[in-house]
């Protein structure tokens, strides 16, 4: 199969460093355990399926509140510039705090279907860039 043993790939680690990086990624295999080694690049590739939405809402005060759909994370704005921005803080501080207790976060079956949304704002890493890429639509107040 594709699976490359792991003392190959450390016995050989600059070249597949490189061949990662320049051509593909690689299957590795260590005793039983199965892993995938890529670029960034590829990961992000992969993830763009995945879009951030969001259920707009204004308020009686003429303020913005966005829920987003993927995660149970809710942010208010006086307008929905702000409530975008602080969405996406929310957002990328969220999956910070998954990533720090991953093992947890990612056996919780509540939280298990965040993993690509939580890897795609950590390799954004920039909220103006999250914030720019949610897709609202109006919800009913």
């Amino acid at each position: 199969m594709l699976m490359e043993q792991a003392t190959t790939v450390r016995k050989e680690w600059s070249a597949v460093c490189d061949s990662v990086m320049h051509e593909k990624p690689r299957f590795i295999k260590r005793t039983r355990d199965k892993m995938w080694f890529s670029s960034l690049e590829t990961m992000s590739e992969l993830l763009e399926a995945y879009r951030f939405t969001a259920e707009r809402y204004v308020e009686e005060d003429g303020s913005v509140t966005l829920s987003l759909n993927e995660i149970d994370l809710v942010e208010n704005g006086t307008e929905e510039k702000e409530a975008r921005r602080r969405l996406a803080e929310a957002i990328l501080e969220y999956s910070l705090e998954y990533y720090e207790e991953y093992e947890l976060y990612s056996h919780s079956p509540n939280r298990r279907k965040h993993i690509p949304y939580i890897f795609k704002a950590l390799i954004i890493d920039d909220p103006e860039k999250i914030g720019d890429m949610l897709e609202c639509r109006d919800g009913k107040n």
